[in-house]
């Protein structure tokens, strides 16, 4: 390989948002990590939001978390599928900006955000930072992964 060649992968995340009840609802935005160069030394980062908006009082905190990879099965390491194969690109989503607390569920070494004091007619936003390792052998495309958000009170 041509090591002035730099292959390029496009890499995104499609947060689902799940609802807890009619009271309150959720929304989320894509994490998109834009193009992915596998010579570059640094980690690639990105952000997200995780918006609830409740339309009844509901109790002050709201508990958010979001689901493993759909294409790992795990919290960590999650993974982003090549569209058109098999190629797996490794990435995180993390509840701080530092990132060193996975998002997840809070099993197994993972955190959820809460909303604190969280008021009807009010929207709460949390943001879902992300972080794709540097070096990885990929081949060059598309690569995507789906999780599901949910909130609970």
């Amino acid at each position: 390989m041509n090591p002035a060649l730099k292959w390029l992968a496009f890499a995104g995340i499609v947060l689902l948002a799940s609802e807890a009840s009619a009271a309150c609802g959720v929304t989320a935005t894509d994490v998109n990590f834009g193009n992915y160069d596998i010579f570059d030394p640094a980690p690639l980062t990105s952000t997200g939001t995780v918006t609830v908006n409740c339309d009844e009082a509901p109790p002050p905190d709201v508990t958010i978390s979001i689901e493993p990879s759909m294409h790992s099965g795990l919290f960590n390491p999650r993974q982003m599928k090549l569209t058109t194969g098999a190629d797996r690109l490794t990435y995180n989503l993390y509840t701080d900006a530092g990132r060193t607390s996975i998002w997840g569920d809070g099993a197994g070494g993972t955190s959820v955000v809460i909303l604190k004091n969280v008021t009807k007619n009010k929207p709460r936003t949390a943001t879902i930072y992300g972080s794709l390792p540097p070096r990885q052998n990929i081949s060059a495309g598309v690569y995507g992964d789906l999780l599901t958000v949910t909130i609970l009170w």
